[in-house]
């Protein structure tokens, strides 16, 4: 016999997010506001730097019942930052180097404090690791990840070998989500519990060596 999970209000769900980021240590939970409706959370407000902004979003994507955040926060660093768009691009071009799982074909522009990446690589994880390797510089206010993947064949199978990683995966109940291939495309859709397993779902079709697009369209139904 199966007990059902109470369903949380909006309200119940600010509580716990304001709560969440009140926790955690590297977010001034007093400048981000919060607010919620059908449980998607809008956070506004200003914060001091980008990874300050990353962490507040993760912050309310760790709560039960949360099925997508609206992100308004603005950064507005601290009163004495003197980082010039120059020294921006030069720890840009510094951290793209150093990071082993980044190709040379990625390159980065800068505007206004937002880093746009460009060029081609392989795989989604060298795409996301090029992103990951700037986005907690100094400086940096927003990344815009314009990086694509190389064109690769298609495969007969690619749906089948997909839905097996799902079923794999420890993470995921694959009864509950379905993926279907066109060329080289995956379309995931179905319900999961939380965010963590919905990305979880997406990283396992982008392992694929056949996908170079996921649309991801699972819905979260924690309750």
């Amino acid at each position: 016999m199966s007990i059902a999970t109470p369903v949380r209000s909006d309200q119940d769900i600010q509580t716990a997010v304001q709560d969440e980021l009140k926790w955690t240590p590297d977010v001034d939970a007093a400048g981000v506001g919060v607010a919620v409706e059908d449980g998607a959370v809008s956070l506004s407000g200003e914060v001091d730097d980008y990874s300050e902004r990353l962490a507040a979003k993760r912050a309310a994507l760790r709560i039960r019942g949360v099925t997508a955040v609206v992100d308004d926060l603005v950064v507005h660093p601290k009163s004495g930052w003197t980082v010039t768009e120059t020294d921006i691009a030069k720890e840009v071009e510094r951290a793209l180097n150093w990071a082993s799982n980044v190709t040379d074909t990625v390159k980065a522009e800068i505007k206004d404090h937002a880093v746009t990446l460009t060029g081609q690589v392989s795989w989604d994880f060298q795409r996301q690791a090029a992103k990951r390797a700037v986005q907690y510089l100094r400086g940096v206010n927003s990344v815009n990840n314009m990086i694509t993947l190389t064109a690769r064949p298609s495969a007969v199978d690619a749906e089948e070998r997909i839905k097996n990683a799902l079923t794999r995966n420890a993470q995921l109940d694959a009864k509950t989500i379905d993926a279907t291939v066109s060329g080289n495309k995956v379309t995931l859709t179905g319900t999961v519990r939380s965010w963590a397993e919905k990305r979880q779902a997406g990283n396992a079709a982008w392992a694929s060596p056949h996908v170079t697009d996921v649309d991801n369209r699972i819905v979260i139904r924690a309750n």
